[in-house]
């Protein structure tokens, strides 16, 4: 009774949620390397570097891209460990614009249809692209479908079990069957044997999903190693003051004048003397201190990322907060961000939440397939039955 409870549970979920499933799955695949795309599209406005050419001041590059862009106001710079790569200055949701460190050219980043692709994709994958007040219903949609195929997943695990305990029944789930000929027989077999090889990986990237989806979710998750979930738009612990007001809580001088802050390369040398990186970014507009986000590793692995906030004036390091000192909670809750598309486990974790999305495209595809003939079929059938003859 309980197999026939679960079974019939799984296809109703799954020609719920079936079609919103399969979307997802499809734009997951087309965003798993998003980030090796764009980086390769973006090495097109990687300069050789001139014999004798000395790198220009960042204050002088953040100037041309501003006459490039009036209005321009960056929230971030970040340069890259390699010498002829463009320094990056990002501006948030107004987009970003590179320059080169020694002719101070400024470009676009990447092909524009390149990156308005991504963010077609993306905009689908969360919320079907939609905008203004359509966009909350959709992401309740998309969030609530979610849930359901975490459901679909973990369900499907205990229906892939064969009644008949033996190796032969579950030697036919776990490959695929070559006296699987019919198209019914084949969409049965396919269905199991993807279902259950991408049964783990599939439920840590539906599972986090539905940390993205859900407050409660998400709270849980801080809950779950004892900590007390962040209540958003609360003041930092211990009434720190935030960036916009923590020039007016440092002393001043005693001459009382501010201490003048460092220039861009200046507090940048001093942050590359900390210790190995890939990518160096400074949030701006540095007050009394500067904050520093060292990447040691892809972009996407947490475990690699760490903050370093310096003096804005001598250069002393205030604080250094590596990725291990943040609190068990934050650092599960970061995880779960990367997790989500595989990047905090490297190409290799890409490619497997790529494989897996692929494979629940299939499973879509094969559990609707199945679930059209076991209800839609029969519908056909009675209708096209021969009525029994009368007689007179």
């Amino acid at each position: 009774m309980f197999r026939k409870t679960l079974f019939w549970l799984h296809l109703t979920c799954g020609v719920t949620a079936g079609l919103v499933v399969l979307m997802m799955s499809v734009t997951g695949v087309l965003l798993a390397y998003e980030r090796q795309v764009l980086a390769w599209a973006d090495r097109g406005h990687y300069a050789e570097r001139a014999p004798g050419a000395a790198r220009q001041p960042l204050a002088a590059l953040l100037a041309a891209a501003q006459r490039e862009r009036p209005g321009f106001e960056p929230t971030a710079i970040a340069l890259s460990n390699e010498p002829n790569a463009p320094v990056t200055f990002a501006a948030g949701r107004a987009g970003a614009l590179l320059v080169d460190p020694y002719t101070a050219a400024v470009r676009e980043p990447g092909p524009a249809a390149l990156r308005d692709f991504f963010e077609t994709v993306e905009g689908w994958h969360r919320w079907f692209n939609t905008s203004g007040g359509n966009r909350e219903t959709a992401r309740a949609i998309t969030g609530a479908c979610n849930l359901v195929f975490l459901v679909l997943v973990l369900s499907g695990v205990y229906l892939w079990l064969p009644r008949v305990w033996k190796w032969a029944a579950f030697r036919a789930r776990l490959w695929f069957n070559a006296q699987a000929t019919t198209s019914k027989a084949r969409d049965f077999n396919w269905h199991h044997v993807f279902g259950i090889w991408s049964a783990l990986p599939l439920a840590v990237v539906v599972a986090t999903a539905v940390v993205f989806s859900f407050p409660w979710a998400n709270a849980l998750v801080y809950r779950s190693v004892g900590e007390q979930p962040p209540v958003r738009g609360a003041p930092p612990p211990g009434g720190a003051p935030s960036r916009g007001d923590a020039r007016s809580a440092e002393p001043e001088a005693l001459n009382g004048s501010t201490p003048q802050p460092l220039t861009y390369d200046e507090l940048f040398a001093r942050a590359e003397a900390h210790g190995d990186w890939r990518t160096l970014t400074l949030a701006l507009p540095p007050a009394s201190t500067a904050r520093f986000t060292i990447d040691q590793g892809n972009g996407g692995q947490p475990q690699h990322r760490h903050t370093l906030t310096l003096d804005a004036a001598t250069g002393d390091v205030r604080s250094w907060a590596p990725f291990s000192s943040q609190t068990p909670g934050q650092r599960l809750r970061i995880w779960i961000r990367f997790l989500h598309t595989g990047e905090a486990l490297g190409i290799v974790g890409q490619t497997i939440a790529a494989v897996v999305s692929a494979t629940s495209v299939i499973m879509v595809w094969t559990g609707l397939a199945l679930a059209w003939r076991r209800l839609i079929v029969p519908l056909f059938r009675r209708r096209t039955a021969p009525k029994p003859a009368t007689t007179a």
